[in-house]
């Protein structure tokens, strides 16, 4: 098979055999291994024209209609695009070891003007700041060794949504609905379970993690997880819970649901942190930094969310509740809420949040080195073609980093030699 080839050439070949078959056309196999390969190659800018500027010097005009009409009209399914990278990143990643996470998270790309489809006044992850930008909702499966995102999908906001005249302009399906960034994630989940992804643990942060209905979610589908809440979530502490149904009086509808008084109420875990004994906190290495292993204290607890449970016939199930509080700071800095199994260690518990900072950097190499975040189109269908082939590119250096020790770049892509003379459009001359 082209996967054992013992060159990385034969290797992309191979990989360029199973992406060819689901973009479909054969007159789409050469756009499809251009934009690629100017993915790879080095250059500032990732859009359309200076990746055919690299890739062809000589004839880009040409190339740059080509790739355009490839990545932003052409009609191939950028999920089955998603699945093949996916899965050829899977089989070099579970030569070290199971999947151990799926990650949940999203990015923003910013963007200029308001045309651009979902670009809207939202918070940017990269800014850190509410900024206009595109946000990316992706699931990524993730070990000790590599992770590689295999889902993307847009945030479309609801003023996007209900906006027909912009909706038509970018080409928005018309199946496609508003909805949240928690309910795009348990779509990705559902297709998981669709493409017989190995199942793991679920992981995300409080974006996601402090919505009830995520956690219900993904506890209905028989995934556990460990999910960021905010220090507002109510629990019940061990030994406590809400008070069962009134006892019915013999007419009328029999009383159902759980009842709180005055007294017997839920507590926030930021209160119920700050109650816990001294000597229950331990100081942990929970991961490595750049300047080295990082260290903080942490505490954990077995509670039961609370959540509005007066509308439900039967308390929720206990889970551990994760608290992180750094010595001299005033105030625990983060909080976990996991449905991992009784008997799990602080370690267990630990490991999947940890983990998931390897998500950080796939975003970071993702726009930095291949350009996720450089398409300048403004359509529906190239923000996820675009999204899909850079996933493709960095999937294909995802398993060839996992074949090397240390890693070690795509040396085989090269930039196309210049013709003499040659001088980029829009150039000025030279002096």
């Amino acid at each position: 098979m082209a996967r054992k080839g013992r060159t990385p050439e034969a290797r992309f070949e191979g990989y360029l055999e199973r992406l060819g078959v689901v973009v479909g056309h054969a007159d789409r196999r050469g756009p499809l291994r251009a934009y690629l390969t100017g993915l790879r190659l080095p250059g500032d800018r990732k859009s359309v024209e200076p990746m055919a500027a690299r890739v062809d010097p000589a004839r880009v005009r040409a190339l740059h209609q080509s790739l355009h009409h490839f990545v932003a009209n052409a009609p191939w399914d950028d999920e089955a695009v998603l699945a093949v990278a996916r899965d050829w990143a899977l089989e070099a990643m579970e030569r070290h070891g199971p999947v151990a996470a799926w990650v949940v998270d999203d990015t923003g790309c910013p963007k200029k003007g308001r045309h651009s489809v979902g670009v809207a006044r939202q918070y940017c992850g990269v800014l850190g700041k509410q900024e206009n930008c595109q946000v990316g909702v992706v699931l990524s499966l993730v070990n000790a060794v590599m992770s590689v995102p295999a889902s993307w999908r847009l945030y479309l906001p609801e003023a996007w949504a209900k906006d027909r005249k912009r909706r038509r302009e970018a080409g928005v399906p018309k199946e496609v609905r508003f909805r949240t960034k928690w309910e795009i994630a348990l779509d990705a989940v559902d297709r998981m379970f669709e493409e017989d992804v190995p199942r793991a643990p679920v992981v995300a942060d409080a974006g996601y993690g402090d919505t009830t209905e995520f956690r219900e979610g993904l506890t209905e589908r028989e995934l556990s997880y460990v999910c960021g809440v905010k220090g507002e979530t109510t629990v019940w502490p061990e030994g406590t819970g809400p008070l069962p149904p009134r006892p019915w009086k013999g007419r009328g509808r029999r009383p159902t649901r759980l009842r709180r008084t005055a007294d017997v109420r839920p507590v926030s875990i930021a209160a119920l942190a700050r109650e816990i004994p001294p000597g229950s906190w331990r100081k942990v290495a929970w991961r490595e930094g750049t300047r080295g292993t990082l260290r903080s204290r942490f505490a954990r607890l077995r509670v039961r969310p609370a959540h509005e449970d007066f509308r439900l016939e039967e308390p929720r199930d206990p889970e551990w509740l994760l608290i992180q509080w750094p010595e001299g700071e005033p105030e625990p800095t983060k909080y976990w809420l996991s449905t991992l199994p009784e008997h799990a260690t602080m370690k267990d518990l630990l490991g999947l949040p940890t983990i998931r900072w390897r998500v950080e950097r796939d975003f970071q190499e993702l726009k930095d080195e291949i350009g996720l975040d450089h398409f300048e189109g403004r359509g529906w269908k190239g923000f996820h073609h675009h999204g899909a082939l850079c996933i493709a590119a960095y999937a294909f250096l995802a398993a060839e980093r996992a074949r090397l020790s240390p890693p070690q770049p795509l040396a085989f892509l090269r930039p196309a030699p210049l013709p003499r003379g040659f001088r980029p459009r829009g150039a000025p001359p030279a002096a």
